[in-house]
């Protein structure tokens, strides 16, 4: 199973992780809201906070992906989604991709009462 930690905490998370439960194939997916309960991390080795800025998955060879990469495992699995994961993967845009989502991650880290707390 492909392990997805998440913040719970964050609205606009929330709602889209909410979406992928709801469209993605049984059996492929373990969501965890490490928010709420960051003791799924402890084993990983990865800080709350440090899940909290970025979304993390870990792929059924136990690799892990953060950011924009975790969402590309994400979108390989869903159905319809494959596409988008295909064209975020292009090394360009990836790059583009990859420091958009940073900018992003790192702005609503600052701004959520609930990540200062971590």
């Amino acid at each position: 199973m492909i392990q997805i930690y998440y913040d719970g905490k964050c609205g606009l998370c929330s709602k889209e992780i909410q979406h992928y439960k709801h469209i993605a194939p049984a059996g492929i997916f373990a969501w965890h809201d490490v928010a709420t309960d960051p003791s799924p991390l402890m084993p990983l080795g990865v800080a709350q906070a440090d899940a909290l800025r970025r979304l993390h998955a870990k792929d059924s060879q136990d690799k892990m992906h953060i950011g924009v990469d975790a969402f590309i495992v994400i979108w390989r699995h869903l159905p319809r989604w494959h596409l988008l994961a295909t064209f975020i993967s292009i090394p360009g845009i990836r790059h583009v991709t990859n420091f958009a989502y940073a900018r992003f991650a790192d702005y609503r880290f600052k701004r959520l009462p609930h990540c200062q707390l971590s």
